[in-house]
């Protein structure tokens, strides 16, 4: 692992048994990283990341443009996202249990009136959890199908950087429990993207190729998935 500051940007470079070298800003926070070949240089690298700098920029800075939430406190009138969706949150107090549900326009938290914070954070994040773990299944059965390999087992992860990570030894996939706020066809798109990682490991050619084979319109939903609402998270 090398790391690199370019213009002030830090950059973390790794070497691969790969053929050429590539760079990608990140989603959400636009960490800058690259991998380069097990015989490129560390100036040869530093180069690469110096004639992409203007590019990195455009990218860091489309991401820092991006809507972003203000910090949840799990209070009646703050706006949550389901599939795309935009809901008010309403919430209602309850000895008896805890729970999240859907009503009309609204999305209702019920909880202890003493609740904490974390305690009610945890109470959302465990509603969307088993939301997403519920749409998956449907969907990563039509998409193992569509791209022709099969994974080992698939895992939901609060993921900061990633919408899907794919442990190519294990064939074991995991997905951003973010998903569930966004659109469903970015689902889909993130499944087939990891499958695709089953395929081929590195996003070359030969996995942009497959990407245009399986799902042709991929480019406009990742476009649109990153351009959808982000969580507060802290800098």
């Amino acid at each position: 692992m090398i790391n690199l500051t370019i213009s002030g940007i830090e950059i973390i470079a790794e070497k691969k048994q790969i053929k050429n070298m590539y760079i990608r800003v990140v989603p959400p926070d636009g960490k800058v990283r690259i991998t380069a070949p097990m015989s490129a240089t560390d100036d040869a690298i530093r180069m690469f990341a110096i004639s992409h700098i203007s590019w990195i920029k455009k990218q860091r800075q489309k991401f820092k443009n991006q809507l972003r939430q203000t910090e949840r406190k799990y209070v009646a009138g703050e706006s949550y996202y389901l599939w795309g969706r935009r809901y008010r949150l309403d919430v209602e107090y309850s000895n008896i249990r805890n729970d999240v549900f859907v009503s009309g326009q609204k999305i209702v938290l019920q909880v202890r009136r003493d609740s904490t914070l974390q305690q009610r954070a945890n109470v959302m994040e465990n509603w969307y959890r088993e939301i997403l773990k519920e749409a998956i299944p449907p969907v990563f059965e039509k998409c193992e199908k569509l791209v022709g390999v099969k994974a080992n087992e698939w895992q939901v992860k609060n993921m900061r950087t990633k919408w899907g990570t794919c442990n190519i030894e294990a064939k074991r996939i995991w997905l951003n429990l973010q998903l569930a706020k966004k659109t469903p066809e970015c689902l889909e798109y993130v499944i087939i993207h990891e499958l695709v990682h089953l395929l081929e490991r590195s996003h070359n050619e030969i996995f942009r190729a497959y990407m245009d084979r399986f799902y042709p319109n991929w480019r406009a939903v990742k476009d649109h998935l990153n351009e959808q609402m982000l969580d507060h998270m802290e800098e």
